[in-house]
């Protein structure tokens, strides 16, 4: 089984590189974008597990490592 998580950060929070790209876009010449926001995407390998361990132990690893908490969301979709 695999497992994809995206993390974003939360409403409200600052997204410096999210600007930089976005002027980045701008300078390029790409018209028509409004807002950009970054996040970053995990995909995971799970061992023989069901899909109820298998959703525990993502969500622990994002919990303990793969986000921020405070500052992010993350969303876990398993394939």
């Amino acid at each position: 089984m695999k497992a994809r998580v995206t993390v974003t950060l939360k409403t409200g929070v600052l997204d410096p590189q999210g600007k930089a790209i976005e002027g980045a876009l701008k300078s390029l010449g790409i018209d028509g974008i409004g807002s950009v926001r970054q996040g970053k995407v995990f995909d995971l390998e799970i061992g023989d597990m069901d899909k109820v361990a298998a959703e525990a132990a993502v969500k622990a690893a994002c919990e303990k490592l793969l986000a921020n908490t405070v500052v992010e969301n993350y969303r876990i979709e398993l394939v």
